[in-house]
């Protein structure tokens, strides 16, 4: 059983690696992203506070859901540093994780749904582009997927 004392103790990247269940290589990566901190001691060696365990947290569940590292990390930057994050810092989060969620959802349907017809690409190679692209308009925009995520 944690002391009250254990609870206010810095954390090494070890330690945070086994207690969020990550390797060392990725707590590294993590922070070289920017999406969790830390500092040295007068060692030299590398501390974490305790906050950084809900931040790995947040980042694995994420990912998990396939959010990008960078949308992860402009809603990490948004919350106050070295604060562990709250459900409401959490639902902030899911909130907005929903919206482009809901958008690759949509974006995944139409594939789905398109994917006997056209490959998206833009080219007039298959009898069935003429439907899709008469005369070739989508490569008037340049090289590259068209039909599947119009901008």
């Amino acid at each position: 059983m944690l002391s009250p004392e254990d609870y206010d103790k810095e954390l090494t990247v070890g330690e945070v690696a086994r207690r969020s269940g990550v390797a060392v290589s990725t707590i590294h990566f993590y922070e070289a992203q920017g999406l969790i901190k830390s500092w040295r001691n007068p060692g030299n060696q590398r501390r974490f506070s305790r906050d950084v365990l809900r931040r790995v947290a947040v980042i694995k569940v994420a990912q998990r859901l396939g959010i990008s590292l960078a949308s992860i990390a402009d809603a990490l930057n948004a919350l106050p540093e070295d604060r562990t994050p709250t459900t409401a810092d959490w639902r902030r989060m899911s909130e907005r994780w929903r919206v482009e969620l809901d958008d690759r959802i949509a974006k995944l349907t139409k594939l789905r749904d398109n994917l006997d017809g056209c490959i998206g690409c833009g080219c007039l190679s298959i009898r069935d582009c003429p439907l899709r692209n008469p005369w070739d308009e989508l490569g008037d925009g340049g090289a590259g997927p068209r039909l599947l995520d119009p901008a």
